[in-house]
């Protein structure tokens, strides 16, 4: 494999489908049972009433979007994703949802030697040992290319070119 995935999408067709019914709803319901029964709806000028029937029923519309690309997010980058589907509905004023947008885990990509899905965090290939990253000599944790010293245990780092590729072999020269 080349690492490349198809691109498809992260929220399923039927969702949107679902959101527009919500909408559809939303609206209906605005514009017949609760615009006209309250008491002070007499006052509003009636562009209000229209936007206030769209805009509600199309918020509930995004949220429900939303909520589904978390599902389909955290699921293609392996997480839990009822757990944070759960977290994202649950935690009031949209702190859920900021939450999982900045403690998400990057996406795996494919090994290049065996095609596995493979964790970012990970040094080394689960499946077949590829090196993924370079390692420190001395403590073996994994390092970033652009590190002289390793920040665990202050050891230098291997040379440019003794680093191997992303999910390949060694290529002298290589930067």
């Amino acid at each position: 494999m080349n690492g490349s995935r198809p691109r498809t999408s992260v929220v399923p067709h039927i969702v949107y489908v679902i959101a527009g019914i919500a909408w559809l709803c939303g609206y209906l319901i605005m514009t017949y049972l609760a615009i006209p029964s309250s008491r002070d709806s007499a006052r509003w000028p009636e562009g209000g009433k229209v936007i206030l029937a769209i805009f509600v029923p199309l918020v509930v519309a995004g949220y429900i979007v939303l909520i589904a690309y978390i599902y389909g997010d955290s699921k293609r980058r392996q997480m839990r994703a009822w757990l944070w589907v759960l977290l994202a509905i649950c935690v009031p004023n949209a702190i859920g949802i900021i939450l999982y947008f900045i403690l998400r885990d990057p996406l795996p990509f494919c090994c290049s030697r065996c095609g596995g899905s493979v964790s970012a965090k990970f040094t080394f290939c689960p499946n077949c040992a590829t090196p993924l990253r370079p390692t420190c000599p001395q403590c073996g944790r994994g390092l970033e290319r652009a590190w002289a010293h390793c920040p665990h245990c202050g050891a230098a780092a291997p040379a440019a070119h003794t680093t191997p590729l992303a999910g390949g072999t060694p290529t002298p020269g290589a930067t």
